[in-house]
């Protein structure tokens, strides 16, 4: 039972890149997601979220407009397509399941303790 991130990389200002977070050995059907990301010497935050419904939450400013989050169940992925990327979104991106199906509230949507599964997390740099 596992979540593999993949898709991370180098990338310059104003490019775009795709994470997946692929589920094993569990379906992700009736689990809310989340993509969380910490860069180094601060906390990790979370990015968006997206329930079993489909319904998604966006816990940070600064990616609005710019980051989507979608899901394929028949994949067992969850994606975060990030467009027009900038220096601080420099960070270790992480994806996280949650049994009860639905995405916790800002204030509290990073707390580990939350989520059934962690993946291991995909490092994303963007620098000219």
């Amino acid at each position: 039972v596992q979540l593999v991130e993949s898709g991370g990389g180098l990338v310059q200002p104003g490019g775009s890149l795709r994470l997946s977070c692929a589920a094993s050995g569990f379906s992700l059907d009736f689990y809310a997601v989340g993509w969380f990301r910490q860069a180094p010497g601060k906390e990790r935050e979370g990015v968006s979220c997206i329930d079993s419904s489909g319904d998604i939450t966006n816990y940070g400013d600064s990616e609005k407009g710019r980051f989507t989050i979608s899901r394929d169940n028949a994949k067992n992925t969850v994606y975060l397509q990030m467009n027009s990327l900038k220096p601080e979104d420099t960070a270790v991106y992480y994806c996280a399941a949650e049994h009860i199906g639905s995405c916790p509230p800002a204030h509290i949507a990073a707390v580990p303790t939350l989520y059934d599964y962690w993946g291991q997390g995909t490092q994303v740099t963007v620098s000219s």
